[in-house]
């Protein structure tokens, strides 16, 4: 299947399909691009202008991982002020990244003619059909009007220079703290009139999979609507791929992160070690033998693909202690302690609908958090310490983007780039199999789902898929 259509980036599939089941699942990153070598021997500050630039729907994560990457090689510590802006640069574009995900990428497919005798279907094909669905005219100018937080404090969006190894080049003056306000409560208003029809708090302590259930038979906002297509047609229950999570912490500051840093294993949480990471190439067109950790990684992509049978992706394949792990929304509330999160694990393991209801609830609990961070803003006082380039260091840079766990590992020799890594949140989940034969995250949730003899291109294939929000062209950068 593929190339898969509403990704960012090229994407293909191959189903071994056998009494109407998926046998096995081999996923393609097929589009190289070789950032990480780009980097070689240029300044390091010029890692800020370049990484943005691998994608352009989560440009202010690469910029954030860089950012702290290059900080950590000079041992720098940013000011109160710089550190909370940052915040809110990172959280605006994740929100916005998680919604235009439900609203652009995942609800279309419930549209689709595959399901026209379903009860719901006219409804749900009214609001979200691609292009032309009614819930494009109410979602697109809320996403503007939020994404007015990146104009006073980033300056623009996408590829914003903003973010600096010691906070943010844009102070905020008070009255437009005041500005920023105002926007927030505006995309409050949105997501508790049309995405949930409640209050942010009231959706965020939902405790569980049935108290979900629950509370979408009770409401019409459009996250509702999804919860009762998505239970009919069984996605609580497909989808699962480890049941072993990963999340590196979200919007760290002085007081902690306000979601940890962790692994998710055996039912219990454990504490990240970031020396546990290594890159596998057996099944990838790269040239390589033993995994290597990041920052001592290579990206040495292969002149004949064809000479390397065993490969069939330019995705790495990311191990944590030489397992597979699973990396976003769901890691992060997970890992955070959430409630829901906790029951749909525990109950079916990681899902179709319990990935997207976790970038929900995350939606419900972020933007909270960005209007006290909002509060504490002070202006007039430093939002940004002076970077001082080392001749030599090593760094390695932790965020958590839309997607999930985002990390950048940088050398500096004789004050130029000699090493840079990157592996991002794609990399992890649609990561090909490993030297173990181990299959990725998204091999693994696929496998078992049911194909019909007519069916070309599984819905339920896509369902899954997109579960995850792919982002291909961080995958390979």
């Amino acid at each position: 299947m593929g190339p898969f259509n509403r990704v960012e980036g090229d994407l293909e599939v191959a189903l071994d399909v056998a009494d109407g089941r998926v046998r096995s699942a081999e996923v393609s990153a097929s589009l190289y691009r070789g950032f990480e070598n780009l980097l070689l021997g240029r300044d390091p500050l010029d890692a800020l202008v370049l990484v943005p630039r691998i994608c352009g729907i989560c440009s202010v994560s690469q910029s954030a991982a860089a950012a702290a990457a290059l900080a950590d090689a000079a041992g720098i510590a940013m000011p109160a002020n710089g550190r909370l802006a940052q915040r809110l640069i990172h959280a605006c574009e994740n929100l916005a990244d998680h919604l235009t995900h439900f609203y652009c990428f995942f609800m279309p497919d419930f549209a689709r003619d595959a399901y026209a005798g379903r009860p719901w279907h006219a409804g749900v094909a009214e609001r979200f059909r691609a292009q032309r669905g009614s819930a494009l005219a109410d979602w697109l100018p809320a996403r503007t009007d939020f994404l007015r937080v990146m104009g006073y404090l980033a300056g623009k969006w996408p590829h914003t220079l903003a973010l600096q190894p010691g906070g943010t080049t844009r102070a905020v003056t008070a009255t437009e703290k005041l500005r920023l306000a105002a926007v927030l409560r505006e995309f409050r208003e949105f997501l508790e009139t049309t995405l949930f029809a409640d209050t942010l708090e009231n959706f965020a302590a939902l405790d569980s999979c049935a108290a979900l259930l629950a509370w979408a038979e009770a409401r019409d906002g459009d996250f509702a609507h999804c919860v009762r297509v998505a239970a009919d047609l069984g996605l609580d229950r497909v989808g699962r791929a480890t049941d072993r999570f990963l999340a590196v912490g979200a919007y760290a500051g002085e007081d902690g992160a306000l979601f940890p840093a962790g692994v998710w294993q055996d039912g219990a949480a454990a504490p990240f070690d970031a020396a546990a990471i290594g890159e596998d190439v057996s099944h990838a067109w790269f040239a390589g033998d033993a995994p290597l950790p990041p920052a001592h990684g290579e990206t040495r992509p292969l002149a004949d693909p064809d000479g390397k049978a065993a490969a069939y992706s330019w995705c790495k394949a990311p191990r944590y202690a030489g397992r597979v792990v699973e990396t976003g929304a769901l890691a992060r509330q997970l890992l955070a302690g959430q409630p829901l999160a906790a029951d749909f694990v525990a109950a079916r393991g990681g899902s179709v609908l319990a990935r997207v209801a976790a970038r929900m609830v995350e939606v419900a609990r972020v933007l909270p958090a960005m209007e006290d961070w909002l509060r504490a803003v002070e202006p007039g006082a430093p939002f940004c310490a002076e970077w001082r380039p080392p001749q030599s260091a090593q760094g390695v840079g932790f965020v958590e983007a839309a997607r999930g766990a985002l990390g950048h590992w940088l050398s500096i020799e004789r004050g130029r780039i000699a090493g840079y890594q990157i592996v991002a949140p794609t990399t992890w989940n649609f990561s090909p199999r490993d030297a173990a034969g181990q299959p990725g995250a998204l091999e693994q949730a696929l496998a078992g789902l049911p194909v019909g003899d007519d069916e070309k291109a599984p819905v339920i294939v896509q369902h899954v898929v997109r579960s995850f929000d792919p982002c291909m062209v961080c995958t390979v950068h």
